[in-house]
């Protein structure tokens, strides 16, 4: 819950004025319909709407993508994950799962946003993939998880990244 909060706060930053355009174009419409409701027709949105969404849900992947995929890539932890001690691992050993596998297991989910439009198939396929962790009680891998050959573990009380994870690599400024 914390990434997605922390994700829908970068959202109202950076999307606030696309909803609040969306907003202009459509409240015209839900005002009629709720004015005479037994007798209203309903009216499309404008395309302006329907491209503003679009736009909407477009930059809210691509903010997503940001906040995920580079923290899981190196440090296999978002804000929530470090908050909740749990963290994501390859598989086949503990080193950092990379940029590939963060961006194979983010857009598993990831990238159905835009398709929340289409009749919700997007919202369906994410929250299929979110649940699919209740059908595997051996690793609770989600399908995300699964595609990307990861795992999600929880780390032991007082866990501290040891000194050369957390320094990220060599700091000595000159050639090998």
């Amino acid at each position: 819950m914390v990434d997605v909060v922390m994700v829908l706060l970068l959202n109202i930053a950076v999307n606030g004025w696309f909803a609040y355009q969306w907003w202009l174009e459509v409240e015209p419409i839900l005002r009629a319909a709720m004015a005479d409701p037994a007798n209203a027709t309903p009216q499309p949105a404008s395309m302006r709407a329907s491209y503003l969404m679009f736009t909407i849900l477009i930059i809210a992947t691509a903010l997503w993508f940001a906040y995920e995929v580079p923290a899981t890539a190196n440090h296999g932890q978002t804000l929530g994950k470090r908050l909740m001690q749990v963290k994501v691992l390859r598989m086949e050993n503990t080193d950092q799962i990379g940029f590939g596998r963060a961006f194979r297991r983010w857009a598993r989910l990831g990238l159905w946003t835009p398709f929340w439009t289409f009749w919700g198939l997007g919202l369906v396929m994410q929250f299929i993939d979110s649940v699919s962790l209740l059908f595997d009680p051996r690793l609770r891998q989600a399908l995300h998880d699964k595609s990307a050959q990861t795992v999600v573990v929880a780390l032991p009380a007082g866990y501290r990244r040891p000194v050369e994870a957390a320094g990220g690599g060599d700091h000595s400024g000159g050639e090998k």
